[in-house]
């Protein structure tokens, strides 16, 4: 299950579209800070498409980084917490209409969607970055593009498009999932992997002996926040404070670690004017 939900990540964090977002008006139900004090219930969207941000455990209950994230604001804000099951199309939507109070599940900041609903700070970043192994002589992601370069990458994600645009030279093996693709490195069977390497830290894990290395100039870096609607400005405001505090403690690294298997590649650091 594991290669179709990582090639579901990797086809939506190279797409442009927005499903259900560009026509999507803020909701006169959505709520301010004092009608969830009030109600005593917190309304996260998460979704469970995106391991391990969310998840159905064996026991079939959602779980994961977003998961405890969202409990955590829930018990900051001395409320019940309410999880809803969220896709990739109707999360924008879904927040934007008051459905739900927050939405999260990978919620990039972009100037289209900020058009719509409103984000936090950052809670987390994801890097499309380059996964290679120690002693291999490349250094950024632009000496990728060599004959004498061989890369492995995951059959029709778009990674591999990227690759077509920005290293047309190098010789790519594709594969089927990404167990199979880490497995490949691991082996030596190819220098180099362009993805969206935080969801593939568990999968190297599996490795240890293998001495891995992320370059330390990624491709791009998405910053990923707490979606917001647009008129729930008093609960957007307690939120920044929420998710500052979680920096600060340490609890945004440590649940990430936990999850992932691996510490942030690019950690959002902590600042109160962030």
């Amino acid at each position: 299950m594991v290669d179709t939900k990582l090639n579901r990540r990797a086809l939506f964090l190279g797409g442009s579209a927005f499903a259900g977002l560009a026509m999507t008006a803020p909701g006169a139900s959505s709520r301010v800070l004092d009608e969830v004090l009030s109600t005593k219930k917190l309304r996260v969207g998460v979704n469970p498409t995106l391991p391990p941000l969310a998840k159905f455990s064996d026991k079939n209950e959602l779980e994961g980084f977003d998961v405890d994230v969202a409990k955590e604001i829930a018990r900051m804000l001395g409320v019940e917490l309410e999880l809803v099951q969220v896709g990739s199309p109707d999360r924008i939507p879904f927040v934007a209409s008051g459905r739900i109070d927050i939405v999260m599940g990978a919620m990039t900041r972009t100037p289209e969607r900020a058009k719509v609903i409103d984000f936090t700070v950052p809670v987390h970043t994801e890097i499309l970055g380059v996964l290679t192994t120690e002693g291999k002589p490349f250094k950024t992601w632009q000496e990728l593009n060599d004959e004498k370069i061989s890369l492995v990458q995951v059959r029709g994600t778009t990674p591999v498009q990227w690759i077509e645009r920005n290293a047309p030279k190098a010789k790519v093996t594709l594969l089927d999932n990404y167990p199979d693709a880490i497995r490949a490195m691991s082996q030596g069977r190819g220098d180099a992997m362009v993805d969206v390497l935080d969801f593939v830290g568990v999968l190297m894990n599996n490795y240890k002996s293998t001495k891995w290395k992320v370059l330390d100039t990624p491709v791009d870096i998405y910053y990923c926040c707490l979606g917001v609607a647009k008129n729930s400005r008093t609960l957007t405001d307690w939120l920044n404070v929420a998710v500052f505090d979680m920096h600060r403690s340490g609890f945004i690294d440590r649940s990430w670690e936990k999850w992932f298997g691996v510490k942030m590649f690019a950690p959002v650091g902590v600042t109160p004017y962030f």
